[in-house]
């Protein structure tokens, strides 16, 4: 994953905001697939709402989001299964 955007410290308890850009989702609104990519991350809908700065959806297919480094790395692992690139 290529880290696009980060604003903060970078330390595992401290959250940034971090840009994500998933593929883009097949038969699911945007904003509906880069939540449910959120909460497999952070194991809640009530977190991954909190979490969601901004989805993309227009131009490009992404979302902001203030994530942990840890949690970050939990994002990355999915990216390896071919999902998300951040």
């Amino acid at each position: 994953m290529a880290e696009v955007s980060r604003d903060g410290d970078s330390s595992s308890s401290s959250a940034a905001v971090h840009i994500i850009y998933p593929e883009k989702p097949v038969d699911e609104e945007p904003e509906a697939f880069h939540l449910r990519t959120l909460a497999s991350v952070l194991s809640s809908d009530d977190a991954a709402n909190k979490a969601l700065i901004y989805s993309y959806k227009t131009v490009a297919s992404g979302f902001s989001a203030k994530l942990t480094a840890e949690q970050l790395l939990k994002l990355d692992a999915i990216e390896a299964d071919g999902e998300a690139k951040v």
